[in-house]
């Protein structure tokens, strides 16, 4: 039976966000809110917590899992920045943007895409997602909250704890951060390219 939480979106309460953090420790799951929608998390090093997210969301070995990070500087450990990337991601960070890039030796090899060994990362611009990311201390392994057979991810916290109550540990209300996805942009080649347009604005990503 999942927990519930609910933290003040602008001020979120430290006590809730270390209990939070300390049951993404122990290996749970937990729904919590983004700048771009509702999200699953876990702990980056947790493959058990992992394979139950697949399993919940149906997905195969080639999905891209994202990480959440705090700022660029962690970005940057998990990730191959060149400098024309880095200028892109300091323009566009925190922000409802994931980018795909070369994953470095720190990334498990499970959470990478297995032929081209990429890795999506983001920083959101929402307070509680960077609070439980300050207390963990390192980045959170992440997945959209779009369920098999679902059009949108999940918005509305009470629901998602109505229809998962079973299958996560805790959720988190952190009030209503929209519907769309994120705006997902591929840094791997010469040129980005903007692989889905969603919640973030992408001109900034397509060649003029």
């Amino acid at each position: 039976m999942a927990q519930y939480f609910q933290i003040h979106p602008d001020n979120p309460q430290d006590r809730l966000i270390r209990q939070a953090v300390d049951i993404i420790r122990s290996g749970g799951i937990i729904a919590y809110p983004t700048d771009s929608a509702y999200a699953l998390g876990c702990h980056i090093g947790d493959k058990n917590a992992l394979d139950r997210i697949r399993q919940m969301r149906r997905l195969d070995k080639h999905h891209n899992f994202t990480l959440m990070c705090r700022d660029l500087s962690e970005l940057a450990t998990f990730a191959k920045v060149d400098n024309q990337a880095f200028r892109l991601l300091k323009n566009h960070t925190p922000g409802p943007f994931t980018f795909i890039l070369p994953g470095t030796s720190e990334v498990p090899r499970r959470l990478m895409h297995p032929k081209r060994k990429t890795i999506g990362l983001r920083v959101p611009d929402n307070r509680i997602a960077l609070a439980l990311m300050e207390a963990l201390g390192e980045p959170l392994m992440t997945s959209s909250l779009l369920l098999p057979g679902d059009d949108l991810p999940m918005s509305d916290p009470e629901d998602i704890r109505d229809r998962l109550e079973h299958q996560l540990e805790l959720v988190i209300d952190g009030g209503n951060c929209g519907l769309e996805p994120t705006t997902v942009i591929d840094l791997t080649g010469a040129v980005p390219e903007v692989t889905r347009q969603g919640k973030g604005d992408a001109s900034a990503f397509i060649p003029d």
